[in-house]
Order: structure tokens, then C-alpha cells, then sequence
């Protein structure tokens, strides 16, 4: 039997455990640590960002940006159906009601055109997601929240360095929201980032993510003392987490220039294949992509699963994706019934295949080899 192609490895560049130990070191383990101001400043000068904040989670950062723009019972954010639960968790832990709108069938992004139809007087925010590390239509999204005077949340768990024409994914609306899951192009095991793009947010941010205590400003000696000044949670991840993201972050256009390799290569190996049977990503002229993810578009729900199923018979874990979660017993039960047929019919065909920067050469060509033959033969 050949060895097992997992659908991700972990990166593990060797300072990791050496930085860990510096923060032992250091006597400071716990949040906004010398890892902690490291990772943030790193972000803000390499994409140019006013604000960063890490956060124990892609989740929590979602979650915090909820609490920053005041969503509450009654109101109503934009999203597409074809996402991770924690975007529209996010809402509802608010009392709010998420508002699903179909997807592009070329991108898997939001349809910006279908955007404007869905605002109701109830409509406080638009959360585009960016699918693959592939940017919405980011102007058209802003001009319809600036025109309405809607807040726009970024969910980019999946953009960490990529790009919507000049600008990097996450600053681009109001808050975006990174993830630094162990799946992601960039890893703390868990964790993710809060990026503030609107300054008069930024004080109020802190005391969020610091249990709703003026702490921070405690720490830089602006107030003698620190007390309760708002709503808040927990979410202010350890400094440990904070020194293995540093040595992620330090191999950033390593990873990329890796990721990009896999990408290019999986490509060219499946533009060949007769189109009528499978359909390759897209990535617009006004993007650059970071290359997270590589999948199919099969000619069928029973296709893809045939497909699946015949990979790890060769030992190659690929998986589909997302279950739509307008279709999820939840939102069956919860909130309203929509019909978007893009949706439900590319989450039906799509597969993902193993894209990580640990993936060797004749890996990849196993992986090649085994779905070519699939894809020719059936």
C-alpha cells in the first residue's frame, strides 16, 4: 500500500519550539507579549494595515467585529449561504438574523449583484466572504454599503496575502477577519486576527478583546488602574500561540512562492482534460490569489462522491467542501427558506484536492496520476 496523501501536513519550520521557549523565558506566556506585538506589527507593515489585533480565533475575530459595529436583535447582515458556520454564528450569537444571498458560479464569491435586492431597513452589514483566497468584487461591495450606509466585515479567513486589485484582503472594508487555523496557508494551530480599518474603532476594539476592560491602556500607562468600561470576551490568545505564528509569519513568501508552484502545477495538469466533464478555479483579472485551495467543479453530486471515494481507495484524502448552511437543520428551523441555486449545485460537485506547502513533488503527481485517471475513465 503507498503511503497516505493527508489533505493537509503542518508546516513546522524549526523555530517554533525554540520561540515557545523564549516566551517561558521571557515570564510573560499569556496575551500581548513581545510574540503577541511582534505578529501584529509584522501584519500592519507588510499589508499595510492601520490596526491589528490577534485573536484566538477566525471565529472570534467574526465575532468581535460583530460586537464592534453593534449588531444586535433586529438587524440583519448579508452573506453568502456557501461558508463556514462561524460567519453566520457570529450574527445569530448577536440576536441577529443572517441574510443569505446566492454565489457566483465562476469564483464560489457572494454575487455582488444580487447584493442590493437583499437590503431590507434591517440590513446594518454585508460580510463578503472571500472563497479560496479569491476576492469578492470588493468596489461594487463598497460602493453598495457606502450608498446604503452599511458596514462591510471582511470574512478573509482564507486571504491572508492575497489581493483585490492594490489592496490586501482584510483591508479593504470597515474590519476584516483572518484565521490562522492549522488548514490555513498560515498557522498558530489556532488563532486568527482582527484587522481595524476604520480608526474610530480601534480604541473600542481593544477593550473587546480584553474582556471589555481598558487593560491595554493599563499596560502602555495610560490609566493608573483598569476597569470594567464595556462588553467583552476572552479573546486575547496566548503568547505561545503568538511565537509559533512568528515563525510562520517569518516564511510567508516562502509558503506563498510554494503554494503557487502546487497551484500552477494542478492547473496545467487539468486544463487538458475534456471541460465538459470538470471545471478549474477562476481567478478574475482584478485579483491575485494566495493560492489556498485547489478544487473541481465534477459534472455531478454523483460524480464527486464516486471521485472521493475512488481516491482513498489510492490512499489520497480529498473532500468536498461546504454543506450550504441555508440547507442546515438550523436554518430550516431558525430563519428563512431560500432558494439559490448556484449554491446548492456547486456544493454538490465540488472537491478539494491536497494544496500545503509540506507536499512533496511525487506526492502531487500521485495525486495528478490517480485523479486523471479517475476523470478519463468515468
Amino acid at each position: 500500500m503507498l503511503e497516505r496523501i493527508p489533505f493537509n501536513r503542518q508546516n513546522l519550520f524549526g523555530p517554533e519550539l525554540r520561540y515557545i521557549e523564549d516566551a517561558y523565558l521571557r515570564n510573560k506566556v499569556s496575551g500581548d507579549g513581545f510574540y503577541t506585538h511582534w505578529c501584529q506589527s509584522f501584519l500592519e507593515e507588510k499589508f499595510g494595515f492601520d490596526k491589528v489585533l490577534l485573536t484566538t480565533s477566525g471565529t472570534h475575530a467574526i465575532e468581535m467585529a460583530m460586537l464592534l459595529i453593534d449588531i444586535g436583535p433586529g438587524d440583519e447582515v448579508i452573506m453568502p449561504s456557501y461558508t463556514f458556520v462561524s460567519t453566520a454564528n457570529a450574527v445569530v450569537l448577536r440576536g441577529a438574523k443572517p441574510v443569505f444571498v446566492d454565489i457566483r458560479p465562476d469564483t464560489q464569491n457572494i454575487d455582488e449583484t444580487l447584493i442590493e435586492q437583499a437590503i431590507t431597513t434591517r440590513t446594518k452589514a454585508i460580510m463578503p466572504v472571500h472563497y479560496a483566497g479569491v476576492s469578492c468584487e470588493m468596489d461594487t461591495i463598497m460602493d453598495i454599503a457606502y450608498r446604503h450606509k452599511l458596514w462591510v466585515v471582511e470574512d478573509a479567513a482564507q486571504g491572508i496575502n492575497a489581493r483585490y486589485k492594490e489592496k490586501y484582503l482584510g483591508g479593504i472594508g470597515h474590519l476584516g477577519c483572518y484565521s490562522f487555523h492549522e488548514t490555513k496557508n498560515i498557522s498558530m494551530g489556532e488563532g486568527g486576527a482582527l484587522i481595524i480599518n476604520d480608526s474610530a474603532l480601534k480604541v473600542r476594539a481593544e477593550i473587546i478583546r480584553e474582556k471589555g476592560t481598558n487593560r491595554s491602556k493599563f499596560y502602555r500607562g495610560e490609566v493608573d488602574k483598569y476597569s470594567w468600561v464595556d462588553i467583552g470576551s476572552s479573546f486575547l490568545p496566548s503568547d505561545i500561540n503568538a511565537a509559533v505564528l512568528k515563525a510562520q509569519l517569518e516564511h510567508l513568501d516562502e509558503i506563498q512562492t510554494k503554494r503557487n508552484e502546487l497551484y500552477q502545477r494542478y492547473y496545467k495538469a487539468f486544463s487538458g482534460i475534456d471541460a465538459q466533464s470538470i471545471t478549474l478555479p477562476v481567478v478574475p483579472n482584478s485579483v491575485v490569489s494566495n493560492a489556498h485551495m485547489f478544487y473541481l467543479l465534477l459534472d455531478s453530486q454523483e460524480q464527486r462522491n464516486d471521485f472521493i471515494r475512488y481516491m482513498k481507495s489510492k490512499n489520497i484524502l480529498v473532500v468536498f467542501h461546504y454543506v450550504p448552511l441555508h440547507s442546515s437543520n438550523f436554518a430550516h428551523q431558525n430563519l428563512d427558506q431560500y432558494q439559490l441555486p448556484s449554491t446548492v449545485e456547486n456544493a454538490q460537485k465540488l472537491v478539494r484536492l491536497p494544496i500545503f506547502y509540506r507536499l512533496t513533488y511525487d506526492e502531487q503527481q500521485r495525486v495528478i496520476g490517480a485523479a486523471h485517471f479517475f476523470l478519463t475513465h468515468n
